[in-house]
């Protein structure tokens, strides 16, 4: 008798068993991937990165449900920055160290493989709603890239006739008149230069649907809820299926916009009204996620492309304690806030300082997503998970390389190499390296303290690994994409 039940008892231990393998063999399902990405928005700009003065408790909450990065990097230019986004790259190694204007005549290759199109071969629908820059000849557009559909702009919200620095003419219209007089009153650096040099820019500002102009100079006030609503929307058309959005705002990218439900609400002027919507819109996602019971299978990323731009005063938004803004790789201009949020899968509340960067997000959801990544080119991103899911607390990459953009396609514009803790300035002389400044990043995150004369011995370190990576970026840039009439 006892045998017997020996037998039934070691058959059925048996089939739990096989039943624990056959699940622990099945893959977890796809996560959603939404990525919202703000536009010139400051690494101090959010209450959880320490501003004194900017509420966005939707923000905070993402970081408090999630992990929040305190060295997390993009490209020093908005163009440059959703090149390394979109490709797991510096922006230098495809050619879109730039931003391109309108009516450009490059952009990304489409040879590149974009994150749209790996998640897109893993089954996933993908949509990009907002600003594109990387390039607007047709042929270059998101529906070309990857993506199932598009909403948004081809290029920078001020690239229009409205810019301040646009030439002075007789009889301007109101809203002329209103940006001139905002540029004024904010502090604005650069009246009086008209940018491009030849005139400014003298386009609409079209609004896309696709591949169609569904408007010209559209009112930008209201961009924030279009874009939001048009998220929400997508989200429920593909609740039952793994889907991948791109979600990347005009603001507070000047010049700022806000809608009448915001405006003049915020204690910090009209900077602190759009981050209010921008983290309204935040809310409203996670509110719609969780109403749908996607909450727990959605990887949110929340990050911005670049730091604040000084040069528009008080529009211009804060780096906090770091240096410089936009258009600089002082830690102001290329250090941004980063919060990753996967209920379940990343550990609620923790803050990590692991060195980490916009194009570590494509491999990283590759990863998530069982796609292959392309092994015929090289990538600069590095796999986060194991940092996200905390089975290590260290970055997936022994240095960081600040570069800066520039107008000549294959130009390398290398300034610095950081490790952990030490940041390396160089010049540069006949493609050879030579220590310029060096900065004590974990006792001086303001960079005020010049340690190169105390530290050599850092400097002789870390020069000969930016030289390699120099030599061999140099070597291995790709091409970027061409508007089909500069070809012919």
């Amino acid at each position: 008798m006892k045998s017997l039940a020996r037998s039934v008892f070691l058959a059925a231990a048996s089939v739990a068993a096989l039943g624990l393998a056959a699940k622990a063999a099945t893959p977890p399902p796809k996560p959603n991937v939404i990525v919202i990405f703000t536009d010139d928005q400051g690494w101090g700009d959010l209450g959880c990165y320490g501003s004194p003065n900017l509420d966005t408790p939707h923000i905070d909450r993402l970081a408090a449900e999630g992990m929040r990065f305190t060295n997390f990097y993009a490209a020093p230019f908005c163009g440059p920055s959703r090149a390394q986004l979109m490709t797991g790259c510096y922006a230098t190694r495809v050619n879109h160290a730039r931003n391109p204007a309108p009516n450009s005549n490059f952009g990304l290759n489409p040879a590149e493989i974009t994150i749209a199109e790996l998640l897109k071969s893993a089954g996933y629908a993908t949509m990009m709603i907002g600003k594109w820059h990387l390039g607007d000849a047709p042929e270059l557009l998101p529906v070309r890239q990857g993506f199932d559909a598009w909403f948004g702009l081809p290029f920078s919200n001020d690239m229009w006739r409205y810019h301040p620095n646009m030439p002075v003419r007789d009889n301007e219209d109101a809203l002329m008149r209103a940006t001139r007089e905002r540029a004024a009153y904010t502090g604005f650096a650069g009246q009086g230069n008209p940018y491009p040099p030849a005139g400014g820019f003298p386009n609409d500002l079209p609004l896309m649907r696709n591949d169609r102009v569904v408007e010209s100079n559209p009112d930008q006030r209201q961009l924030t809820t279009r874009y939001t609503e048009a998220a929400l929307a997508f989200i429920t058309a593909q609740k039952e299926k793994p889907f991948f959005l791109y979600l990347a705002h005009a603001m507070p990218h000047v010049p700022l916009f806000v809608s009448e439900k915001f405006a003049g609400k915020s204690k910090r002027g009209l900077y602190g009204d759009v981050m209010m919507e921008l983290d309204w819109s935040t809310g409203q996602i996670m509110a719609h996620l969780k109403a749908l019971g996607l909450d727990e299978r959605t990887l949110v990323v929340f990050t911005s492309d670049n730091g604040p731009w000084l040069q528009y005063g008080v529009d211009g938004g804060s780096a906090g304690p770091l240096r410089e803004g936009k258009g600089t790789t002082w830690e102001g201009g290329v250090r941004v806030p980063a919060i990753f949020r996967w209920p379940g899968k990343i550990p609620a509340g923790r803050r990590t300082g692991v060195v980490a960067a916009n194009f570590d997000v494509l491999p990283t959801v590759a990863r998530l997503a069982g796609a292959a990544l392309p092994a015929d080119r090289t990538l600069d991103g590095r796999d986060l998970w194991p940092v996200l899911s905390g089975a290590s607390d260290r970055s997936p990459r022994d240095h960081f390389h600040y570069l800066g953009g520039s107008a000549l396609p294959t130009a390398v514009q290398y300034r610095a190499i950081r490790d952990d803790r030490w940041k390396l300035t160089v010049a540069i002389r006949d493609h050879r390296l030579a220590p310029a400044e060096l900065y004590d990043l974990e006792a001086d995150i303001g960079e005020k303290f010049d340690r190169l004369k105390q530290h050599p011995e850092i400097a002789a370190r870390l020069l000969p690994a930016a030289q390699a990576f120099y030599d061999e970026l140099r070597a291995n840039i790709r091409p970027a994409g061409r508007r089909a009439a500069a070809t012919k």
